[in-house]
């Protein structure tokens, strides 16, 4: 079969690129541009971009929407204790002002410790709440 020779010229970060390919692949940097050129000229390589593009898309908005749980989960888990702790919690005379800021820091730096050492592990409140939420589930379907 008869093949017209084309002069072309690339980026030389993409001519890299196509290199890197050629060889992986044991084909010829030819073989990959034709392959290529033929794809996007095809008919139905739009469908193919959109399709691809769909898929893209899809995946995110999964995402976001994970995004959008675990911010409502811990949203609603810092109000109703922040609503808990206000509501429980007497004034201190003034006297023990001065003991009671001491404790807290002391308390603080704790939290701050054990919140590093989660995090770390990979523990998070979002995955403690799903799993508890599933065994509860899973409780319920038993009954």
């Amino acid at each position: 079969m008869k093949k017209d020779r084309l002069n072309v010229y690339f980026d030389p970060s993409l001519t890299a690129e196509l290199e890197a390919l050629a060889a992986r692949r044991k084909v010829s940097k030819s073989q990959i541009v034709e392959a290529a050129l033929a794809s996007y000229l095809s008919p139905d390589a739009a469908d193919q971009r959109e399709a691809a593009i769909t898929r893209r898309l899809d995946r995110l908005t999964r995402a976001v929407e994970r995004l959008e749980r675990n911010q409502t989960i811990t949203t609603e888990a810092l109000a109703l204790f922040v609503r808990f702790w206000l509501t429980t919690t007497p004034p201190l005379p003034d006297t023990m002002r001065e003991a009671a800021q001491a404790k807290g820091r002391e308390r603080y730096e704790g939290f701050v410790e054990t919140l590093g050492r989660r995090l770390a592990k990979g523990n998070t409140l979002t995955k403690e709440v799903s799993e508890d939420v599933a065994g509860l589930r899973s409780e319920q379907w038993r009954q």
